[in-house]
C-alpha cells in the first residue's frame, strides 16, 4: 500500500513546487480570459470606429444617401450583425426600429464613446459619434452583436484551460523528476549512514552540494571526535593497567605475607597508594576531556570568578586575583569543565607555590589568552623545558604526583591550543595559555 510520508523533505518539497505551479498557471488562465475579452472588446470598437468614419464621410459627400446607407445596413444586419442608428436634426432612423428604446438613451451624449448595451438577453457593442453637419448637429451609433464574439471567446478560453491543465500535469511530472533529482545527495548520503552504522564505512566521502558541505564536514569530525575519545579511553586504560599493577602486586604481597608490617613499611605502603590513587585521577580526568567539538561555550567571566573564589578558599594565605579582557560577558568556544580544568590546574600550581600574590588574566579578541603568574621561587630557564612532562616533578618539596602539566598540556593540544612557560615580571613562573578562534558571546 502506498504511504505518504507528509514529515519528508521530498513530500514538502513537491506539494510546494506543486501549489506554486497550480497558482502561476491557474491565475493566468484566469488573466487570459480578461485580457482576451478586453481585446476582442478593443478590436471591435476600432473597428466600429472605422465604419462610423467611413459612413460620416459618404453622408458629407451626398446627404441624400443616408436612407439607402441605412436601407442597407437593415438588410445586411442579420448577415453582420451591424446596427446604424442616425440623429440628424433631431430626425432620428435605424437600421433596427425594435433596438430603438433600448438606444435611444445613448443618443443624448455629446462626446465619442465604446458602451455595452445589454436588452432581452442580448449585449451590443456600441460606438457613439457625435458630429455636425451643414450646420446641423447629429449623433451616429455604430452597434455590432457581441454575443457570438462572446461565444467564440469562452470556447477559445476552454481550450486554453484544458491545455493549460496538460501544462500542469506536465509541469507536476518534471516538478517530480527535479525534487528527486535534487534529493540525491540526500540518499546517497542516508545510504553512507547505513554504511557508517554498519563498520563498512569509517567515514563520509560522497560529492555533496554546497549546502551539504558544512554538514558533511561536521559529521567527519564528530566522527574523528568519538575516535580520539575512544583512543584516549584505551591509552588510560592501558596507562591504569600499566602503573597500578607493579603496586597492587607489591601491597598484596606484602599483605599476604607473613612478616609484621612496621611504620617504615606502612609508610610505603600509604605512599603507593596514594600514587596509584593520584594516578586513578589523572586518568579520569583525562576521559573527561570534551574537546573542541563539543558545541558548548564557557562564560570566562563568570567561571573564572568561581575558580579564583574556590582556589581563595583553598589557599586562604594567598591573595587571587581575576583580570578579564575585554570587560563584559564574553564566552569562547570551549567546554565549560575543560576551561575549568585547564584553569584550575594552573591556578592550583600556582598557589602551591606563589609567595603573596596570584595573577590571572584572560584576554578575548581573535583568541583567548591565559595568562597567570605567580611570585614563587620560580623556575630556572633550563627546567622550563621540563615542565609538563608526564609525571616528572622538580621540586619534592610540594605535594603532588607531577600530573597535572602534562594534563593542562594534553587539554591544550586537544584544542589546537599553545602552552608556554616562562618567568615571570614578579620573578615566580608564567603560563601562558593561548587557544584560537575565540569568540564574542552573541
Amino acid at each position: 500500500m502506498f504511504r505518504i510520508d507528509r514529515r519528508s523533505l521530498r513530500f514538502h518539497l513537491f506539494t510546494w513546487l506543486c501549489g506554486v505551479a497550480l497558482v502561476v498557471v491557474g491565475t493566468t488562465w484566469l488573466l487570459h480570459g480578461f485580457l482576451l475579452q478586453d481585446l476582442a472588446r478593443d478590436f471591435l470598437g476600432e473597428r466600429l470606429r472605422q465604419e462610423a468614419s467611413h459612413t460620416l464621410q459618404q453622408l458629407r459627400q451626398d446627404r441624400s444617401s443616408a436612407p439607402s446607407l441605412l436601407d442597407s445596413a437593415s438588410q445586411g444586419y442579420q448577415v453582420f450583425h451591424h446596427l446604424y442608428v442616425l440623429q440628424l436634426n433631431g430626425e432620428v432612423t435605424t437600421s433596427h426600429p425594435r433596438w430603438l428604446a433600448p438606444l435611444e438613451p445613448h443618443l443624448e451624449g455629446e462626446d465619442d464613446a465604446l458602451v455595452d448595451v445589454v436588452w432581452q438577453d442580448r449585449q451590443l457593442l456600441i460606438h457613439r459619434r457625435a458630429f455636425t453637419l451643414e450646420g446641423g448637429r447629429g449623433v451616429l451609433l455604430i452597434g455590432e452583436d457581441f454575443a457570438p464574439v462572446k461565444a467564440g471567446l469562452a470556447t477559445l478560453h476552454w481550450w486554453v484551460g484544458g491545455i493549460a491543465g496538460l501544462l500542469l500535469v506536465l509541469l507536476f511530472a518534471l516538478n517530480l523528476m527535479a525534487v528527486n533529482r535534487g534529493l540525491r545527495p540526500l540518499s546517497r548520503l542516508q545510504r553512507q549512514l547505513h554504511e557508517l552504522q554498519s563498520g563498512s564505512r569509517h567515514r563520509l566521502d560522497l560529492e555533496t552540494p554546497s549546502e551539504l558541505d558544512d554538514l558533511v564536514a561536521q559529521l567527519n569530525r564528530f566522527m574523528d571526535e568519538i575516535d580520539r575519545r575512544l583512543e584516549r579511553s584505551r591509552e588510560s586504560v592501558a596507562n591504569l593497567s600499566h602503573a597500578l599493577k607493579t603496586p597492587l602486586a607489591a601491597v598484596t604481597q606484602v599483605l599476604r605475607g607473613s612478616r609484621p608490617i612496621d611504620d617504615e613499611r606502612r609508610h610505603r605502603m600509604l605512599q603507593r597508594l596514594e600514587d596509584m590513587h593520584a594516578q586513578l585521577a589523572a586518568e579520569l580526568r583525562r576521559s573527561q576531556i570534551a574537546g573542541p567539538h563539543a558545541g558548548q561555550v564557557t562564560h570566562l567571566r563568570r567561571d573564572g570568578e568561581r575558580l579564583i573564589e574556590m582556589f581563595g578558599v583553598l589557599y586562604p594565605d594567598k591573595d587571587f586575583r581575576l583580570e578579564v579582557l575585554p570587560d563584559g560577558e564574553a564566552c569562547a568556544p570551549i567546554e565549560s569543565r575543560d576551561f575549568s580544568e585547564m584553569l584550575g590546574i594552573v591556578l592550583d600550581n600556582a598557589g602551591k607555590w606563589a609567595e603573596r600574590a596570584v595573577v590571572c588574566r584572560l584576554e578575548l579578541a581573535s583568541s583567548l589568552r591565559i595568562t597567570v603568574e605567580d611570585d614563587g621561587p620560580g623556575v630556572t630557564p633550563d627546567d622550563i623545558p621540563l615542565l609538563g612532562q608526564r609525571g616528572r616533578r622538580l621540586d619534592e618539596s610540594r605535594p603532588g604526583h607531577g600530573l597535572g602539566l602534562s594534563i593542562l598540556r594534553q587539554l591544550v593540544e586537544q584544542y589546537g591550543g599553545q602552552l608556554r612557560f616562562d618567568v615571570g615580571a614578579r620573578g615566580g613562573l608564567r603560563v601562558v595559555l593561548t587557544i584560537a578562534h575565540g569568540e564574542p558571546c552573541p
